[in-house]
């Protein structure tokens, strides 16, 4: 009984040792979202278009102020998919649905190091309010991971289904002009669209009304926000 009660133990130890080490992995990693030092896998779907005539230089001031508004609320927006996924994963517990979030979270790395390099481009910064992105939408992850298999891949689906809308919308606002900025956004929307099938596919329950209008209210603050800070 005494050994039985030990090995109780031990496990329960292991297991608590397990989530602090997942909790301070993903602690390092927020570091590297946020101080820009994560890289994209895959080659920059600008990087066919010349920085000049096409590019950032045919922009007029105004122009490439807009177009960097935008490409900020982009970037914000890929920080908080970065998080959001993350968070999801951390405490869930179907290994083939971790995957499914950590795959979806490392095309969106790809994203937010070409939405940085966009901005650079066009002379601007990402949103100073990073890390608050960061972790509220890290928060909202771990909140979803914990609903079950299919309302978590129902926050996916949902997520990705706004953001396909709201990419669109920045496609019919950018300039025609700026055809670097619009090249990345195809990319991205197209992307998200797989990531909603995928969880579609995977099992995504439909979220209440309620729940869908309360994410479009949030982020509806976060793009008028991230939009001029």
């Amino acid at each position: 009984m005494d050994k039985q009660n030990t090995l109780n133990a031990n496990s329960g130890f292991s297991r608590r040792m397990g989530v602090v080490d997942r909790i301070l992995s993903e602690a390092g990693r927020a570091v590297q979202v946020l101080d820009g030092s994560v890289h994209a896998s895959r080659p920059n779907p600008a990087g066919k278009l010349p920085l000049s005539g096409e590019g950032s230089a045919a922009l007029s001031p105004a122009e490439q102020k807009h177009a960097a508004g935008l490409m900020r609320v982009n970037h914000v927006g890929e920080i908080c998919a970065q998080a959001l996924y993350r968070g999801q994963a951390l405490f869930c517990r179907d290994a083939s649905i971790r995957g499914v979030l950590h795959g979806a979270a490392s095309e969106e790395v790809d994203h937010l190091a070409w939405c940085r390099d966009r901005l650079q481009e066009l002379q601007s910064r990402p949103s100073l309010l990073n890390p608050l992105w960061y972790a509220g939408s890290f928060s909202l992850g771990v909140l979803a991971g914990r609903a079950g298999v299919g309302r978590n891949l129902g926050f996916m689906a949902e997520t990705e289904k706004q953001v396909e809308q709201h990419l669109d919308r920045h496609l019919s606002e950018l300039p025609l002009a700026d055809k670097r900025s619009r090249d990345i956004v195809t990319q991205m929307r197209d992307d998200e669209i797989s990531h909603r099938n995928t969880a579609e596919t995977h099992g995504a329950h439909k979220l209440p009304g309620p729940v869908r209008l309360a994410m479009k209210a949030m982020s509806k603050v976060m793009t008028t926000t991230a939009y001029r800070i």
